[in-house]
């Protein structure tokens, strides 16, 4: 199976990262390809842009990488409640190319945040916006307060609970 896995977020130092790419690992036999929204950076999302230069070549590849994926796992961040403007202008012009940008991929959703709220809004933006855009969400999951449950060093869920949820959702897959 091939996975592909990203943080909605520009943070090179990003814990939606850690997450996403623990979670990725857990699926066995993978093949896990790990983006960095940083290697697609393009101009803001504008029709008057793609009027005069076309789509740019950045989000021809990122939507080429979901189409190339068996499954694909994203872990947003939340800026003010919402996508980060990251996500939001790679999701925006991918879906100039196609308005079904998951292509019916299996998809594993998570969010975290360093509080409480686990980025709990923005996640639930991500899921209810998903059938239009022509994602199987095979399942969700907010990590609360994440340095109280993901140990950074090991690089992965330490809370049993929280595990046993991410891999109940993978093994939806």
């Amino acid at each position: 199976m091939k996975v592909l896995a990203f943080a909605a977020s520009s943070s090179r130092q990003s814990i939606n990262k850690q997450l996403v790419s623990h979670a990725a690992s857990l699926v066995p036999n993978a093949d896990v390809e790990v983006l960095d929204l940083n290697d697609y950076e393009m101009p803001i999302y504008s029709s008057d842009i793609e009027n005069e230069s076309g789509i740019p070549a950045a989000a021809q590849q990122f939507f080429n990488k979901i189409t190339a994926a068996d499954a694909v796992f994203v872990s947003f961040a939340e800026h003010n409640g919402s996508y980060t403007a990251a996500y939001k202008n790679v999701f925006d012009w991918a879906s100039r190319i196609n308005q079904k940008v998951y292509q019916n991929k299996a998809l594993v959703f998570l969010a975290t945040s360093p509080g409480p709220g686990g980025a709990q809004s923005v996640l639930g933006s991500a899921v209810g916006s998903a059938p239009f855009f022509a994602a199987d969400v095979k399942g969700s999951l907010s990590v609360p307060s994440f340095y109280d449950n993901f140990d950074v060093e090991a690089g992965e869920l330490h809370n049993p609970e929280l595990l046993d949820k991410l891999q109940t959702i993978i093994a939806n897959l």
